[in-house]
């Protein structure tokens, strides 16, 4: 087929490379000049694992290209695909301007039947509005075009393995020659087995939020607990393990740490959340994740304050991780901003490290910290060392080494990655998230009895 992809951001760009690997003839679009220059010299302009690889295979099969001319892209495609961003508003509505307004412009330029599909994430309603603006442009609906609803599931870090072997695709139309098409450019990706579920546009629009929501309400769930556990002498990870092996709520995404972040969480719930005042509907349940995710890494910090006062003005910390999560450059809403902020509002200094969001980084906190090139260099002269990332590289570092590095004996380890036991062994204190200190365990059971 010949598919078209407006927008060449981490959706947009996973999506193209991705079907002109299966032999589809794809152009990408984007306004972008600078960055179709990248991409037609060869450069990928994000950091995701796979990506480049997949990249350079469709290149060599000459399978896809880079424009930033929309008219002969939507001339030519079977599917068009909005890849567009949706930020969010004051209020935590999803702008739409950039999806309605690529749909007004591509209708005069369809050159027969076409399927527009919006594979950014969107609120209800939103294929609506597509379809409108679309008609308003002069093609009709049906004849000309149908608009698909077909949100993503990808998930940074391993967004190409996500893409090129799905656990479902999620198909929504009421059109059954849209679905046709949109079932025959997926079948390549699910050949395991994996079902492709077709339904209506308002259905797939609502999975999609309603799937990330979950998850970052199991996240703030498990969060929640690992705060109690601190306060009452549990451990976080055998109770993880305790209820992980429910097969009814499963070990994934109950791993403690300072909070979820990223472009999709925050955004998403944001939005349902806008949805649902919308219908005069309370989503207390939301409402709820909101406030305890933003106040996370305030758990961690505390001990920060307790060791060193609330003051921090000529303390120095390093700190391992700026991206929001482990393999990606991403840093929207990453706790390791929240807690550089923290640190700087109390007049600390910071030294950090990461190996792909360091200029990410950059454009956020410009030369306000340091950031150093190589792991052990972040803890130099460091009062305290927190740990924000997962990143796999950080959970063998020689702690005699590092520690001998440091002004200060005291690691925050806001992602659980270590043991009270290694670390004291090495001369450092050692504080985590839901797991108590010996201390803490033997003054909850004085009291108890």
């Amino acid at each position: 087929m010949n598919i078209t992809v407006v927008g060449t951001g981490y959706v947009g760009l996973v999506t193209g490379v991705a079907f002109a690997n299966m032999g589809n003839n794809v152009t990408c679009v984007d306004i972008d000049e600078n960055k179709v220059t990248m991409l037609e010299r060869g450069q990928v302009p994000i950091y995701e694992p796979g990506l480049e690889s997949l990249f350079e295979q469709a290149r060599r099969q000459e399978t896809i290209d880079f424009t930033t001319e929309l008219a002969p892209a939507a001339a030519s495609a079977d599917v068009i695909f909005l890849a567009l961003p949706t930020p969010p508003g004051e209020d935590g509505s999803a702008d739409l301007s950039y999806i309605l307004g690529v749909a007004g412009e591509v209708g005069p330029y369809l050159n027969g039947y076409t399927v527009i599909v919006d594979k950014s994430t969107v609120p209800v309603g939103t294929a609506d509005k597509v379809r409108a603006a679309l008609e308003a442009s002069g093609v009709v609906a049906g004849e000309d075009f149908d608009v698909v609803s077909n949100p993503e599931f990808l998930r940074e870090g391993v967004a190409v393995d996500d893409f090129m072997k799905p656990e479902r695709v999620v198909i929504g139309t009421n059109n059954q020659r849209a679905a046709a098409v949109m079932q025959k450019l997926y079948e390549p990706f699910v050949r395991g087995g994996n079902p492709i579920i077709v339904m209506d546009e308002r259905s797939a629009e609502m999975t999609k939020y309603a799937a990330n929501a979950f998850l970052a309400t199991k996240i703030t769930f498990i969060n929640e607990v690992a705060n109690l556990c601190e306060r009452a002498g549990a451990n976080i990870d055998q109770v993880r393990r305790g209820i992980g092996t429910d097969s009814r709520i499963g070990n994934q995404f109950l791993y403690p740490g300072l909070g979820y972040g990223g472009s999709c969480f925050p955004k998403d719930v944001r939005a349902l959340l806008k949805t649902a005042s919308e219908f005069d509907y309370d989503f207390r349940i939301l409402d709820s994740v909101v406030e305890v995710n933003g106040e996370q890494h305030l758990e961690l910090m505390s001990k920060v304050t307790e060791r060193f006062g609330e003051d921090l003005a000529g303390r120095h910390f390093g700190l391992w991780g700026l991206a929001f999560k482990a393999n990606t450059d991403d840093v929207r809403e990453s706790p390791a901003h929240r807690v550089i902020d923290f640190l700087l509002e109390r007049g600390a200094t910071v030294a950090a490290y990461d190996p792909e969001a360091r200029e990410t980084t950059y454009r956020v906190f410009g030369d306000r910290i340091e950031y150093v090139d190589f792991l052990p260099d972040a803890a130099n002269q460091a009062d305290a060392l927190i740990v924000a990332t997962e990143w796999s590289h950080f959970r063998r570092p020689t702690w005699p080494v590092i520690a001998r590095r440091m002004r200060g004996d005291v690691v925050f380890d806001g992602r659980n990655l270590y043991t009270e036991d290694e670390l004291n062994a090495a001369g450092l204190d050692y504080f985590s998230v839901g797991r108590p200190s010996v201390g803490t365990v033997d003054a909850v059971r004085q009291e108890a009895a």
